[in-house]
């Protein structure tokens, strides 16, 4: 899982990619493909 300061640019790189809020975090998930996954801060 990658750290990244700005998941935007991230979230148009693959089609599957959602971005989901979770315990006050930001994170891309994707299921499709696994390497996707990002967290923000």
């Amino acid at each position: 899982m990658k750290i990244r300061n700005s998941l935007k640019a991230l979230m148009t790189r693959h089609r599957a990619n959602k971005l989901v809020r979770r315990r006050g975090r930001v994170y891309i998930i994707n299921k499709q493909d696994k390497r996707f996954k990002a967290r923000q801060g």
